[in-house]
């Protein structure tokens, strides 16, 4: 089942599995900073207000806003 990645709580681990057709605009970007499906992932923190997110991929850190996470389709693992 394919959820959104602003859905999943500190802690939680998943995988890639595509892109919102609404978040074309994003899709190139993410893609360049190695969010391609198929890839795990856990989230790290969340800013105090919710946004930005903090996600740890392929052995680094990487910050996302809530627009951003918007446009990834995830499987929660």
């Amino acid at each position: 089942m394919n959820i959104n990645l602003k859905s999943l709580a500190v802690g939680d681990c998943g995988k890639i599995t595509g892109f919102e057709k609404t978040g074309k605009a994003y899709r190139k970007r993410l893609l360049a900073m190695g969010l391609t499906p198929g890839t795990p992932f856990s989230i790290t923190r969340f800013a105090p207000m919710g946004d930005p997110m903090e996600i740890k991929i392929r052995g680094f850190s990487l910050t996302l806003r809530r627009d951003e996470a918007a446009a990834l389709l995830i499987e929660k693992t």
